[in-house]
């Protein structure tokens, strides 16, 4: 999977040459859509098997940090839009200097990444019906019932329909906290994980040739942004 690095990277190369096309193409000075800030999981792992911070479940449940959630809520109110119009003789050019971008990066590194994002969920899937980590929830079932909880698996809690309104319910808190407590008493999230890894390193041997391809292509596309951001193309 590309970086965030990576990502950020193409995506600023990719906006500097649309720029560049659409100023010669007659259209001033276009820029393009604000990203929307980031908000909750902070890496690709992070939340991947669940809650884990404690402190945080405390004050927000199974949500984010207040702090992050308003300056997501903000950035949607001002609209992640770069101001063309789809149809319109500018959205033409557009989709034209957007073609022209993706030849001069070689692609995008988004693009080089299906495979390894479908091995991924695949594992992801099948991670869970390893019998480790079927004891594992099981326990961590049993837990939460001495809590006062019916949940058969950890990511039910946080999907919970009385815990998905914008704010944050005592009876959310209560239950994010017990979650807290079964998952360290368990240590499901690391039994889980460990499961998974396995999985994912079978798939990465059997998958090797094609793996290795896309990321020489992803490191093709990162150096073809760094280029571009460099002033070199």
């Amino acid at each position: 999977m590309p970086s965030e690095d990576e990502r950020r990277q193409v995506s600023q190369a990719k906006a500097m040459l649309i720029g560049d096309c659409m100023k010669a193409a007659g259209y001033g000075q276009w820029r393009a859509a604000p990203e929307l800030p980031k908000m909750g999981p902070k890496t690709l792992t992070d939340w991947r098997y669940g809650i884990h911070d404690g402190e945080l479940a405390k004050k927000r449940g199974y949500k984010p940090e207040e702090a992050e959630q308003a300056a997501y809520d903000a950035a949607v109110n001002v609209g992640a839009v770069d101001g063309t119009s789809a149809l319109g003789p500018d959205g033409q050019a557009l989709q034209v200097c957007r073609g022209e971008a993706r030849t001069k990066l070689k692609g995008d590194v988004v693009d080089y990444s299906d495979e390894a994002q479908k091995l991924g969920n695949e594992a992801f899937v099948r991670s869970k019906e390893d019998p480790t980590v079927v004891a594992a929830f099981q326990a961590w079932s049993a837990c939460m019932k001495e809590q006062g909880y019916d949940y058969k698996q950890p990511l039910d809690a946080s999907d919970d329909p009385r815990f998905g309104s914008r704010s944050v319910s005592p009876e959310e808190i209560a239950a994010a906290t017990s979650d807290i407590t079964c998952r360290d008493r368990t240590q499901v999230a690391k039994i889980w994980w460990e499961a998974e890894t396995k999985i994912q390193a079978a798939a990465l041997e059997k998958h090797a040739e094609s793996l290795n391809k896309s990321r020489k292509d992803m490191d093709t596309a990162a150096k073809a942004a760094a280029d571009v951001l460099a002033g070199k193309k």
